[in-house]
């Protein structure tokens, strides 16, 4: 099974490079843009099955997809949770007054789903959900913590390491497999 996992393109100005979870955020105009330009690359993959967030910015991401396939929308596609420090920027945080020691002290003191947690949830949606589909190629719109996630799962790599990864709005990686 091959996956085809697209982060979702640039959003809104005001919140770029924020940790945006569960917000409802659009695109920007580049990120319309973006997201033409992957659709394009795309374009010849014929897709069996077709997954995506349910929030706006992959939702309109994947909106440029000129696709015959139908779209399961889901919220669990979507980035972890950082509660209140939703919408908030690195600098905005340790202005309250929580300082990055290293990458597990800094996700463990932020507030919203607890890590492990999340990683279990996502495991297990794509090992009862997505790894028991009878297709070939699937699509997958989602958001960079997701994709990570799934290289930490899938690639046996840290976390730290997946996350770690330059994931730029609008891009995409394929993955081979068949299970988590």
């Amino acid at each position: 099974m091959i996956l085809t996992l697209v982060r979702h393109a640039q959003v809104i100005e005001e919140y770029q490079g924020r940790y945006n979870g569960h917000l409802d955020i659009e695109l920007s105009v580049n990120g319309k843009l973006q997201a033409k330009k992957v659709a394009k690359k795309l374009q010849n993959i014929e897709f069996d099955k077709v997954y995506c967030s349910d929030l706006i910015r992959c939702r309109q991401t994947l909106s440029a997809f000129n696709l015959q396939t139908n779209i399961i929308y889901t919220h669990r596609l979507r980035e972890k949770s950082w509660g209140r420090h939703e919408g908030k920027s690195f600098e905005e945080i340790e202005a309250q007054g929580i300082k990055y020691e290293n990458f597990q002290q800094w996700i463990n003191a932020l507030d919203g789903e607890n890590t492990q947690e999340y990683i279990s949830k996502l495991k297990e949606y794509f090992n009862e959900t997505i790894f028991k589909e009878d297709s070939n190629n699937i699509l997958i719109v989602t958001h960079s913590g997701v994709i990570k996630t799934l290289l930490h799962l899938t690639e046996n790599i840290l976390l730290e390491e997946a996350f770690a990864t330059i994931l730029p709005y609008s891009s995409y990686i394929t993955l081979d497999t068949m299970s988590l």
